[in-house]
């Protein structure tokens, strides 16, 4: 369980922010949703592969990003590739 105590001098807003930084490196938020109801074995299963296949998706799309822009080095990213520079009058 999350505990923070109050120094001497220290303002609440300090000891709130160290509080929830403190919840959330301790995962007990995410620990309390796991547990707020209850899930099936296959029902886990499920959600576990629809996890990794969604992290693999991301994987694959991060890669094939990384390796057009080391095809492409001197772009920017977000331009256009094969665009003319705007002109102006």
């Amino acid at each position: 369980m999350a505990e923070v105590r109050i120094a001497e001098g220290e303002s609440l807003e300090n000891a709130l922010r160290r509080f929830k930084r403190k919840v959330q490196t301790e995962d007990i938020i995410k620990e309390v949703k796991r547990h707020s109801y209850y899930l099936k074995p296959g029902q886990k299963r499920r959600l576990k592969q629809e996890l990794a296949r969604k992290r693999a998706r991301k994987k694959n799309r991060r890669e094939s990003e990384q390796g057009s822009r080391r095809l492409n080095p001197g772009s920017k990213p977000g331009a256009e590739t094969g665009s003319q520079p705007k002109q102006t009058t």
